[in-house]
């Protein structure tokens, strides 16, 4: 077998000394497609910007991040520097602040390329316009040489990705990348993805709190909550059947597009603040099926049947859910 790709274990965050990452262990195979899902604060981002090292100077970072079994936390920035765009690109939610709007797209692409391929001249304008072509920039020659604010907001993520592949990564974070798009731009950019996955063999982690989508590009599935995983595993096996009272919750909480219209059923409460966790497990509080047994200490995350992981003391019933994987592919699509 080929060693993973990378490998974060006993991951943790502080800001200002309190806790907001609490021990993640995740593995990224060369190739795969890797969801991270949850509400917004459960730590989906944060744990990527710590394992890149672009987190601010007030955080503190322990654990290890191994990329291709070499540990880069701790390591000097000349060498982050190595990894960031090369081994590892990254494209953010927002591609309207993500881009320097006094610059040229074109400018903005080749000086990646110069970066991380040590192209000049116009072999490096050449890629640029190829990659262009590539994520589906129209006209991709004369577009070069225009500013952001002349593309949309689909075309600038292309834009955006477009730069992420300028160094030929071996896995590219997409943290979030259709939120900000409409529905039908928003399908048009995880097919882009999924394609330019399976064009160019680079692995995938795409970060987001819409099941549909992650249903749509990952293979593998890992649920997020208040800073830790609390369940993981392949992505049919997870979405037929979603063990944690979280992860049913999430599901619970989407709309049919088949049958009789009925209420959502809501998850109670909000994520708790990262200064006044409850005890035991930080889902407790909202969970239907929390006990004493809950509030004595946090759940492990133990591995069970089918290659699903599990963090829970009362797990929900393998029952089936609805909407089943196809229909959250229709409610995309």
């Amino acid at each position: 077998m080929r060693p993973n790709l990378v490998e974060l274990r006993g991951l943790t965050v502080a800001f200002d000394g309190t806790p907001v990452l609490h021990g993640i262990d995740l593995d990224v195979a060369p190739g795969e497609a890797l969801g991270l899902v949850g509400e917004s604060g459960c730590g989906k981002s944060v744990t990527w910007l710590a394992a890149l090292g672009l987190l601010p100077g007030k955080a503190t970072v322990t654990g290890s991040v191994k990329v291709v079994g070499r540990e880069m936390l701790g390591r000097p920035r000349p060498v982050l520097e190595g990894i960031r765009g090369g081994r590892i690109a990254m494209i953010f939610q927002d591609p309207s602040s993500s881009l320097n709007p006094v610059l040229k797209v074109g400018r903005q692409i080749v000086e990646a390329l110069r970066l991380h391929r040590g192209l000049v001249g116009q072999a490096a304008k050449a890629e640029a316009i190829r990659l262009l072509d590539l994520v589906g920039i129209p006209d991709a020659s004369r577009r070069f040489d225009i500013f952001p604010h002349e593309f949309s907001g689909g075309q600038s993520q292309r834009v955006m990705i477009a730069m992420a592949l300028a160094g030929q990564p071996d896995l590219l974070i997409a943290d979030e990348p259709t939120t900000a798009l409409d529905a039908t731009i928003q399908a048009q950019i995880l097919d882009l993805l999924a394609a330019l996955r399976a064009e160019t063999g680079m692995a995938t982690v795409f970060i987001s709190h819409d099941l549909g989508a992650v249903s749509q590009v990952c293979e593998r599935v890992c649920v997020m909550y208040s800073g830790r995983i609390v369940e993981a595993g392949p992505i049919d096996t997870l979405f037929e059947a979603p063990r944690h009272p979280y992860t049913r919750g999430l599901f619970d909480a989407i709309p049919r597009l088949d049958g009789p219209r009925a209420r959502l059923i809501p998850i109670p409460g909000t994520v708790p603040n990262p200064k006044d966790m409850p005890s035991g497990c930080a889902f407790s509080p909202r969970c239907a099926r929390s006990s004493d047994a809950c509030n004595e200490s946090v759940p492990a995350l133990v591995a069970q049947a089918e290659g699903r992981s599990l963090a829970c003391r009362n797990p929900v019933p393998g029952q089936p859910v609805k909407p089943t994987r196809q229909k959250l592919l229709e409610a995309v699509l």
